[in-house]
């Protein structure tokens, strides 16, 4: 049974930095893809950034130069260095693990593969101005 459990959520003002982590039990796929998504309160939840097995990486607009997604393999443990936060990061942060297969263009780590995996129940993040 697959398991992700969060942590290194907090309040931070803006122009503060965080951690994320992501602890992954029992998640053993030859192309593992894991990410982070966030959902604010009355949004929907939208993906931040992801990793896949050779280590290549993607991120939303609104975050790229100011978070860093990184894995560690053998502590099987996904990160999330958020720099320079804003007030419109605040929001739960997701971290999620693809259950395999590939989405209609062949990628077998998407945001969409991402979002039909496994998820974990989440970590607030708060940024004051």
């Amino acid at each position: 049974q697959v398991q992700l459990v969060e942590s290194g959520g907090g309040p931070v003002q803006a122009g503060g930095s965080l951690r994320l982590s992501c602890a992954a039990s029992g998640y053993t796929y030859s192309k593992p893809c894991m990410g982070w998504f966030r959902q604010a309160p009355g949004k929907e939840r939208d993906f931040v950034s992801a990793i896949d097995s050779d280590g290549s990486t993607s991120y939303a607009d609104s975050v790229k130069g100011r978070f860093t997604i990184s894995k560690d393999n053998a502590k099987n443990t996904l990160y999330l260095q958020m720099n320079s936060l804003k007030p419109e990061d605040t929001a739960m942060y997701y971290c999620a693990a693809s259950g395999g297969g590939r989405d209609s263009s062949g990628s077998w780590c998407s945001v969409s593969i991402l979002r039909l995996g496994y998820w974990g129940q989440g970590t607030q993040v708060t940024v004051s101005s």
